[in-house]
């Protein structure tokens, strides 16, 4: 794994992520929690456990600003993994027709547009089991050129990495991977069973060193245990280096999905959730994904205090919805929340 210094080179990006700066005085920062000591936080009376997570928050975010991010599914559909929450499998009839991908010019037009809407933030998802070397690559190298070159991170999801696919990547200014855990290790084979616990982690560990950010994290609502709420929150923060990226996400249960009958998560379980990782991992960006357009006002507003600090917004989140822009623009002028400002590349 690299040092510090290595890890560091996302620096530029200082103002949306701590890690690679010290801590805050008081800011405990660990990679040994015991999945007791994860639990006895997620339990604690829920307003203690919001006043805490915000404490730390406020100690190392002290402008206290929201980062916005855009998603574009840049290769929609027929993917051969048969992750029991995705609709863009293509053994599950959902109604996500396999397209081909995204052409790079229509590409960066929806990220120019997403910067000017406020962005800082642009992500690329691709229905991938893998990235395969050859001319779709280089097209993705292209896109991720292009992000960077208006002043954006650029963010990618594409499945596994091989370890010269991530130096590409590097390489062409790639600023953070996102491959998310999903679940604990002891739920994960429920879920999934054509790509292991160890392939993701495997790809984490490509990233890393690399020198590119991390975007980790998981789904909430899946039929999973506290245990493994808890153990899923222990496993990222237990790496040799924090996620600079958290996304929590809570499931939309998609019909022709394994998954379709599942209930919605409630907002307590989702608030535990974030505010248990912004202890956990105070320098990290904890991300509302999916799962807003099911939440009000108030509940957004309950997961920012309790450490969020980033939000997806735009009309869809890959293939399902999520809040309009107008509502989320209006929401944080509601409760006087200032995103991060888009800037350009020095």
């Amino acid at each position: 794994m690299p040092d510090t210094a290595t890890v560091s080179s996302e620096s530029e990006f200082s103002g949306h992520a701590h890690v690679a700066a010290p801590p805050p005085a008081g800011v405990d920062v660990r990679h040994d929690w015991s999945l007791s000591e994860v639990r006895a936080l997620y339990e604690l009376p829920l307003l203690d456990l919001v006043h805490k997570a915000q404490t730390v928050h406020r100690a190392v975010f002290v402008d206290n600003k929201v980062q916005l991010c855009s998603l574009l599914s840049i290769k929609t559909g027929g993917c051969p993994e048969d992750c029991s929450y995705c609709p863009q499998a293509a053994r599950y009839k959902t109604g996500v027709k396999a397209e081909k991908l995204m052409a790079v010019p229509d590409v960066l037009d929806a990220a120019s547009k997403a910067r000017a809407a406020g962005a800082t933030r642009f992500c690329m998802g691709a229905a991938w089991r893998e990235v395969k070397d050859g001319p779709q690559f280089d097209s993705v190298l292209e896109m991720v050129r292009g992000v960077r070159a208006l002043g954006m991170e650029a963010c990618a999801t594409l499945g596994m990495l091989s370890e010269s696919q991530a130096k590409r990547l590097r390489e062409a200014g790639l600023s953070a991977y996102n491959h998310n855990l999903d679940t604990s290790p002891e739920h994960y084979g429920d879920i999934i069973s054509t790509r292991t616990y160890e392939d993701r982690l495997r790809t984490l560990s490509r990233v890393r060193d690399a020198g590119i950010s991390v975007c980790c994290g998981g789904i909430i609502g899946m039929g999973e245990s506290v245990d493994d709420r808890c153990n899923l929150l222990r496993t990222l923060a237990n790496q040799e280096h924090h996620p600079e990226s958290v996304p929590i996400n809570a499931l939309v249960a998609v019909e022709g999905t394994p998954l379709q009958e599942q209930q919605r998560v409630e907002t307590v379980d989702m608030v535990r959730t974030i505010a248990t990782a912004r202890i956990l991992m105070p320098q990290s960006m904890v991300r509302l994904s999916a799962g807003r357009q099911q939440m009000n006002e108030e509940a957004q507003l309950l997961c920012m205090m309790a450490g969020a600090n980033s939000l997806f917004f735009g009309e869809k989140l890959l293939t399902t919805g999520n809040p309009e822009y107008t509502q989320d623009m209006a929401l944080l002028d509601k409760a006087g929340i200032r995103p991060l400002e888009p800037r350009q590349e020095g």
